[in-house]
């Protein structure tokens, strides 16, 4: 199973001029978890809100909704996926970095979004029509 499988199509944009107050509102109405922060200008890269980061970094500091903007609260730089990495590349890279979604980009253009909540609800629907059998590579059976 790809990325490309599992990916969301539902992301937004925003400005990292914006407050975070508007940030949570466009999450809201458009009912995402993150937003893709668009570059300052041509020599800069994408970033990404996530309502984690707001939890972590506003909200938990008792930060004002109204005066943090989101280029003070974006993660940044981003980690891509590209949409045929493996699934289980995917779950490695993200568990690895401490993160719960990516961009998935293709040919420069970001396409999609994978979250965790992605890989557990779609893979495990898509696991269930698979055969099952013993994966040789996973020692937790034995212990060892």
């Amino acid at each position: 199973m790809r990325a490309r499988d599992l990916m969301t199509l539902d992301f937004d944009f925003t400005d990292g001029d914006a407050t975070v107050r508007e940030a949570v509102e466009l999450m809201r109405r458009h009912r995402v978890h993150c937003l893709i922060v668009n570059p300052r200008d041509e020599y800069d890269a994408h970033g990404i809100i996530t309502d984690r980061d707001i939890v972590y970094k506003v909200v938990a500091t008792g930060g004002d909704f109204d005066k943090a903007r989101v280029h003070q609260v974006m993660t940044k730089p981003l980690f891509i996926v590209d949409p045929s990495f493996d699934v289980k590349f995917v779950a490695r890279l993200l568990a690895s970095n401490k993160l719960t979604r990516a961009p998935v980009v293709e040919m420069g253009k970001i396409i999609g979004v994978i979250s965790v909540t992605d890989i557990i609800r779609r893979g495990l629907e898509a696991m269930d029509d698979e055969p099952r059998g013993l994966d040789v590579e996973d020692r937790s059976i034995t212990g060892t």
